[in-house]
């Protein structure tokens, strides 16, 4: 008789074993679950990464005479400068020291391959990646016409970059005999009244 209790309690000591045993590792799976919850979340994209490629539109009319702005896309700073008549002049009087006057080894859309490198609808306005072609740093605007330590005594205006000196003009055209070999890029852009779109041109060339 007394073998038959210990057998019986044996086999309910193994059931409980092995119910705990199945309650634990249930446990253990949520946790787990949980714990990986916020990892997961993590990896999906911010809402900022998803629209870093979307156009961006400004209202480029409060930009005044021989003003710059800059805006965001892409991750990238976006030059916008009003340039003045003076300002504009000045493209015809350095092109000899420039590197690629006409842009034809740079990027830019069909419709600002030219001295101002801008839309001919809007040839005041520049509208450039602000970004050095050598190796990606942010130059310096120099705006003011006449002597600058870095950009000459004659200067022109334009933008300078502080990291290796490269130099452009006020179209964003590079200066000979510096690291950077091509002009600052001109994304796509159109225009619609006073507000311009930057990262689209419907594919139009002019």
């Amino acid at each position: 008789m007394a073998d038959n209790i210990v057998s019986d309690t044996s086999v309910e000591d193994k059931k409980r074993r092995r119910f705990l045993t199945g309650i634990t590792a249930g446990f253990g799976a949520v946790g787990a679950g949980i714990a990986l919850t916020p990892f997961v979340l993590s990896m999906q994209p911010s809402e900022r990464a998803k629209n870093a490629g979307a156009p961006v539109s400004y209202d480029f009319s409060k930009i005044q005479p021989g003003q710059m702005v800059k805006v965001e896309w892409r991750g990238k700073p976006v030059v916008l400068l009003k340039r003045t008549e003076a300002m504009m002049l000045g493209l015809d009087k350095i092109e000899d020291r420039l590197a690629d006057p006409t842009s034809l080894v740079s990027i830019q859309p069909a419709y600002a391959q030219n001295d101002a490198r801008a839309d001919a609808n809007n040839a005041d306005l520049l509208v450039m990646l602000g970004v050095c072609t050598h190796l990606g740093c942010s130059p310096v605007e120099k705006l003011t016409v006449g002597p600058d330590p870095e950009m000459g005594d004659d200067s022109q205006g334009g933008f300078f970059c502080p990291c290796h000196g490269s130099k452009f003009d006020l179209s964003g055209r590079v200066y000979k005999n510096v690291p950077a070999t091509s002009n600052m890029e001109v994304p796509p852009y159109k225009y619609d009244g006073n507000v311009i779109t930057i990262g689209e041109d419907d594919g139009r060339t002019a």
